[in-house]
């Protein structure tokens, strides 16, 4: 028989294992042999979008690809029935129980030290791990496990936007009220300093509410002039 690179052939005699040839090349065996070809090429496993919920109860769809190979070809002939679906199964599995460990992000939880959006790297190897743990019954070997795809659910994907945007809203308007105040602050100090104009406490008090609303506004504001009592 022949028998490819990164291949190798599982022999069995009469239902008795005698074992597997991984040598490339052209071999002589036993004509009663049963020949199982099993590749030990690295494979990729893209799974499908799974829809399931993360810890904090956020309907979350998550998606992974996992490269994956044989490194025991007897676990992989004989423990499982078929290891290309059960490295399948055991994945998606993997997938659905690292999403409900872990909060979409720290919006959700605080004190969260890893999240699903913003921890990929030790999100990562925790799936690699958890399909390692899964598959090893098989004689697989993970080399590589990543999130491919991660988002809300279409259910409350409009919802989380807008708290997004809430967030990012409130977060600026906390700079422009903060630079406003230390230019009203300096604007005071200075016409102070210069003695340009004295205030009294109802003066300086119209002032700071002024110079806020217009360092604060979202529109350009209209200058007013005063051009005296007649």
């Amino acid at each position: 028989m022949a028998v490819e690179p990164n291949s190798s052939r599982v022999c069995t005699l009469f239902g008795k294992y005698t074992g597997t040839i991984k040598k490339d090349g052209f071999v002589w065996v036993n004509p009663f042999y049963i020949k199982r070809k099993v590749s030990l090429r690295a494979r990729n496993l893209e799974s499908s979008q799974l829809k399931v919920n993360d810890k904090s109860g956020n309907p979350i769809i998550i998606g992974a690809v996992v490269v994956w190979r044989v490194k025991e070809t007897f676990k992989a002939a004989f423990e499982v029935e078929n290891y290309q679906q059960f490295v399948s199964i055991q994945s998606e599995a993997a997938i659905r129980q690292l999403a409900g460990a872990y909060a979409y992000d720290n919006h959700e939880d605080e004190h969260a030290q890893y999240t699903l959006r913003e921890s990929s790297s030790e999100i990562n190897r925790v799936l690699e791990n958890e399909i390692s743990e899964r598959v090893s019954i098989a004689g697989i070997e993970v080399i590589e496990a990543r999130i491919s795809h991660l988002s809300y659910a279409p259910e409350i994907a409009g919802a989380m936007l807008q708290r997004q945007q809430a967030q990012a809203v409130v977060a600026a308007r906390k700079q422009i009220v903060e630079g406003a105040v230390g230019m009203v602050e300096m604007a005071l100090d200075q016409l102070s300093a210069k003695k340009v104009v004295e205030f009294d406490a109802d003066k300086k008090a119209a002032m700071v509410s002024n110079l806020l609303v217009v360092l604060c506004s979202e529109k350009s504001t209209t200058p007013v002039v005063s051009a005296g009592t007649t």
